[in-house]
């Protein structure tokens, strides 16, 4: 199904500022007696250079370039390419997963689950997809592995699917753990050296349906979860966690990096080495975090509901919807966007960032270094 035409260009504005923190330890520095002028520049001059480091960009996102969705359909949650560059690939409401083919083409249907074409109400959507995505599949994370072109699919009701290069209908490769079956099925990705998949199972209590109330009730019955390439079993890695949404293998594939929706957080399990098994803090989140993905320098981008609430707090001044941690965990960028706009996956791209948000019905691109885009 192509979309609808039109592509609606909006200018994106970067503006750079300095984190508090800085000026707080500069403040400091200079208030303490060292003795001599020289040895207070000398000091003042590091601090300095420290704080460089932790200059933190803000982008305005504001939609550089969207790509409307087909008619009917919204949500696109996570976005994913092929290893030869096509896509992005996006799961959306009525349980398909699209594939964007450039403007001549649009968007086509490139995989869905068996229940699409068997009943009805999914193809011509006489009920608000909320009241069918339990029969028709609501389609989260999406992670390819490169080596044999399948496409993994963390279906929020219908489990762990995949579907391989010549599309179609998706197989249901598991449904359960340790015989207990899962509930909330929502991010993924894939081990590109071994094949092995990690995603997560956010409740066990709440479908995605009523995924507020994961959050409300601060429910943690989440699981991380692993589907070994070999041999087809899947293992839970940790239990009882509290809301986990987004997971991304991390660069040296020693790790894999959890968000944490409800405590704004993001954890490091640890799959070998002398550390394996551990579950660690990796960093705090000023908002609420969705999908993770690898960028092009060793850190990660990660999407955002929007910024954490405070009790008796002021208005804030920004809306962020995602931030970018270098490999240590510290932030270097922040995204934001108009009130209301929410994302669910950042993903890096030939010097863009396309955004993918649950709740709209488009596709937002940006670019990285300059102000306005074009396909």
């Amino acid at each position: 199904m192509a979309s609808r035409s039109g592509l609606n260009v909006i200018e994106a504005i970067q503006t750079t500022e300095f984190r508090p923190v800085c000026a707080r330890r500069i403040y400091t520095m200079g208030r303490r007696n060292f003795g001599t002028t020289a040895l207070l520049l000398v000091a003042l001059a590091s601090v300095a250079s420290s704080c460089a480091a932790e200059l933190v960009r803000t982008t305005e996102t504001r939609w550089g370039l969207r790509l409307p969705l087909p008619t009917g359909v919204t949500g696109a949650e996570s976005l994913a390419f092929d290893a030869e560059g096509g896509g992005p690939y996006t799961g959306v409401s009525d349980g398909r997963v699209l594939k964007w083919g450039g403007t001549a083409v649009g968007w086509t249907t490139f995989a869905y689950h068996a229940n699409y074409r068997k009943l009805p109400l999914c193809v011509w959507s006489v009920a608000p997809s909320e009241e069918t995505e339990s029969l028709c599949g609501r389609p989260l994370g999406l992670a390819f592995h490169y080596g044999s072109g399948y496409l993994y699919i963390a279906d929020a009701y219908k489990g762990l699917m995949r579907v391989g290069p010549d599309s179609g209908e998706a197989e249901v490769l598991a449904t359960r753990a340790d015989g207990v079956a899962f509930n909330f099925v929502n991010g993924v990705d894939v081990d590109q050296a071994t094949g092995d998949v990690y995603f997560t199972d956010s409740s066990l209590t709440y479908p995605r349906r009523f995924n507020t109330k994961v959050v409300i009730n601060a429910d943690a019955t989440g699981r991380l979860l692993k589907y070994n390439a070999l041999t087809k079993h899947v293992t839970v890695l940790k239990e009882s966690l509290l809301y986990p949404n987004g997971v991304v293998v991390g660069y040296d594939k020693s790790y894999v990096l959890v968000s944490h929706t409800t405590p704004c957080q993001v954890f490091r399990y640890y799959l070998k080495g002398p550390k394996a098994g551990h579950y660690e803090l990796f960093a705090d989140l000023p908002g609420y975090p969705d999908n993770l993905r690898r960028d092009s320098q060793n850190g990660y981008w990660i999407a955002l509901y929007g910024e954490k609430t405070r009790l008796n707090a002021t208005a804030p001044v920004k809306h962020l919807v995602g931030v970018w941690l270098d490999r240590d965990g510290m932030e270097v960028e922040e995204l934001t966007a108009a009130k209301g706009v929410t994302l669910s996956e950042v993903t890096e791209r030939d010097g863009k960032l396309w955004l993918g948000s649950v709740e709209l019905d488009y596709v937002g691109i940006i670019a990285q270094s300059v102000n306005t885009i074009s396909l």
